[in-house]
């Protein structure tokens, strides 16, 4: 072989970097093969005498000691201890965790309702989704479904657990430690229905499983649970579309009518409380049920004015549109976009743009064939509503009772939501007829005096605060606005519709946003622990 040949790789592997030069012995045990981060031969280290099994990321350093520790990223003093009062409500001890984060909540003190070798998580979860499941159908707001979903997880144990509302789908998470799997679990919410009786005895058994003198089993929850979905509806259909015809009524006393206006007002809103049955019994959605319950008002309106009868024919479809105008679905929209849920927040509001547009609709088909028969129907007409303080005080005790039936309120709830919605419109009268104020302000400062009145209530009855706040805003409704706008549209009037339309909107949203302020009012002022809990009620702010 010559030189050149001798010089010539024979194969690919004498090119490699990886080939070990000529002379280097190396063994053919691969156990010998070793990286850079291998301690060289004949480094003596130290090897600890613990027989502790290796420790994870969370594990403490070997070598740390508390006494040499930097005070950079702990206080001096330590992280301060969070206190929950016992003796307040459990809404505000879940609604004050809820906001916190959760490396400072604290552990739940063991009740003795759980068992020994642990409560069955996916038991306690999937009670813990129906109730919230019940809550949420029956228009409670997100913050509140989640503090109630947490309460009951806490009071069996649970505390590493995260749960999650939006408009139709509820879900909680559970993490028994930083090293174990998480269990998960949802449930969607597909029917809504108004019940605030149903919702009064959720409430109940969540104040119940909170209490950590109660000893209340799964067994005995899911009992309880079953047996409010069993129960009937506290009021007849019969009473619920007279209920319907009194509100109607009473809302057209509220804008100037008489007792002719009543009785109109009170038999179109009843055939449209009908109409709007049959049509649910046929499985059509609710845009087309408030569609077809809007328009007997009107037509009974219009049929009026083209009968050239003395009387406020305005006035008629006002009150039939009280009886419509989704306030409860708009005050938790707005409720919980003030409080952070936007996704849930965005739903219910747009649910109620559907709503009211099908109104709309409506109202607006029968006055586009009443003003093309000759209907003389007068846009200015709201202008000249002589206050009656008597009556429309009494007008709107009515509406709010009326108001409370058709929300299946409890009877014992019933004549503290009558007085709190008098009080409302006897701010609003003082404020807009007497001071001459603004509407939207009165009506703003009268919705805040009803959510503080339906808070104090609903913490001295450990309940949810919508009994007593939903019913009393009944008179404070923007009916007359969407009226007169939808007349003035209807008339080529359209700036001027608008313009209606708008006020009845910005009175809409004083409305709720006076409702939950009214409500943080009297979180904020009443006893609330120690200071150092107000600190969880702070959102971050981009930073």
């Amino acid at each position: 072989m010559t030189e050149a040949e001798d010089r010539k790789p024979q194969s690919d592997e004498a090119r490699m970097a990886f080939t070990p030069p000529a002379g280097i012995e190396v063994g053919d045990s691969e156990s010998e093969t070793t990286s850079e981060f291998a301690l060289p031969t004949g480094l003596d280290v130290p090897q600890s005498t613990s027989s502790e099994p290796e420790g994870s990321a969370f594990t403490t350093p070997g070598g740390y000691s508390v006494e040499d520790a930097s005070p950079a990223f702990t206080p001096a003093t330590g992280i301060p201890r969070i206190s929950l009062t016992k003796d307040l409500p459990w809404q505000d001890r879940m609604r004050t965790m809820l906001r916190m984060p959760v490396a400072e909540r604290p552990a739940p003190e063991r009740m003795p309702k759980v068992e020994e070798e642990g409560p069955a998580v996916p038991r306690v979860l999937d009670l813990t989704l129906r109730i919230g499941e019940l809550l949420l159908a029956g228009g409670e707001g997100a913050e509140d479904v989640e503090a109630a979903m947490f309460a009951v997880c806490r009071s069996y144990g649970l505390d590493r657990c995260e749960p999650n509302v939006t408009f139709t789908l509820l879900s909680i998470s559970y993490q028994p430690s930083l090293v174990d799997d998480p269990v998960s679990a949802s449930r969607t919410v597909r029917r809504r229905g108004t019940d605030y009786t149903r919702l009064a005895a959720v409430y109940r058994l969540v104040d119940d499983l909170s209490d950590p003198e109660s000893h209340i089993s799964l067994e005995e929850a899911y009992g309880r649970l079953a047996e409010m979905r069993r129960n009937r509806h506290p009021y007849p259909t019969w009473v619920l579309t007279s209920a319907s015809g009194l509100l109607a009524g009473a809302a057209s006393v509220l804008v100037g009518g008489d007792l002719i206006v009543f009785v109109a007002a009170m038999l179109g809103a009843m055939l449209g409380d009908r109409l709007a049955w049959l049509c649910a019994g046929r499985g059509l959605p609710e845009f087309y049920q408030f569609t077809v319950a809007a328009m007997p008002p009107a037509a009974i309106g219009v049929a009026l004015t083209l009968t050239h009868v003395d009387v406020k024919a305005s006035a008629v479809i006002t009150g039939g549109l009280f009886a419509l105008l989704p306030g409860r679905a708009l005050v938790a929209g707005v409720q919980d976009g003030l409080t952070g849920f936007y996704i849930t927040a965005s739903a219910r509001l747009l649910e109620v743009m559907y709503f009211f547009v099908g109104i709309v609709v409506g109202v607006l088909v029968i006055l586009y064939f009443g003003v093309n028969l000759g209907a003389k129907l007068d846009p200015d007409a709201a202008l000249n509503i002589s206050p009656r303080p008597y009556w429309q005080i009494a007008a709107s005790m009515l509406l709010s009772l009326t108001f409370a039936v058709l929300l299946q309120q409890e009877r014992s709830t019933v004549l503290a939501v009558t007085l709190n919605g008098g009080v409302a419109w006897v701010v609003y009268g003082a404020m807009h007829y007497t001071g001459e104020f603004s509407p939207v302000a009165a009506t703003a400062v009268a919705a805040g005096l009803v959510g503080l009145f339906g808070q104090l209530m609903a913490r001295y009855r450990f309940a949810s605060a919508l009994p007593y706040t939903t019913a009393a805003i009944g008179p404070l409704l923007p009916g007359s606005a969407t009226y007169f706008g939808l007349l003035s549209i209807a008339q080529n009037n359209v700036d001027k519709g608008l313009v209606s339309l708008a006020t009845a909107a910005s009175l809409a949203m004083a409305i709720a946003i006076g409702v939950n302020l009214g409500s943080e009012i009297s979180r904020l002022f009443l006893r609330i622990g120690s200071p150092e809990k107000r600190r969880a009620a702070k959102r971050t702010r981009g930073f």
